[in-house]
């Protein structure tokens, strides 16, 4: 795939840099809108990493195109890093633990207990009113963007 057009990419951002071939890596899938690697810090053995070639720090800054080419690029590698178990995990901003400032997806492949993404899911003790009134508030804010 052609790499010319880097008009939506930051001469800063390290993973501009990896889709312009400044950095090498080990490159598994590129579309014209879509770059796929390896981590080179797994947590896993066979995680990877998909980003759009379009430099954007949060998810909804992406451009949709851009998204909808990722996702078979993300399904392709999850059916080939050798494991039937996986998590596919996307963080937006520091507090989301979000380390590099470009949106990007991890395949992180579940081989066992101890490898692998590790979670500490605890859900909170949330009434059916609170969650009513955070889903209004929500279709809302979702309503109104879409009259806009």
């Amino acid at each position: 795939m052609s790499t010319s057009n880097h008009a939506h990419l930051n001469d800063n951002c390290i993973f501009c840099k990896i889709i312009r071939n400044e950095i090498p890596s080990f490159k598994l899938i590129e579309t014209d809108k879509s770059y796929a690697f390896m981590d080179i810090e797994p947590l896993s053995k066979g995680h990877a990493l998909v980003i759009p070639k379009y430099h954007a720090e949060f998810i909804h800054q992406v451009p949709n195109d851009y998204l909808v080419d990722m996702m078979p690029v993300i399904k392709d590698i999850s059916l080939h890093i050798g494991c039937d178990q996986f998590n596919v995990l996307q963080n937006n901003g520091k507090l989301a633990n979000q380390a590099v400032p470009h949106v990007h997806f991890h395949i992180i492949p579940k081989h066992d207990k101890e490898t692998g993404l590790r979670m500490n899911w605890k859900p909170r003790n949330e009434s059916m009113e609170d969650i009513k009134v955070t889903y209004e508030e929500i279709k809302d804010r979702l309503l109104k963007s879409q009259t806009e």
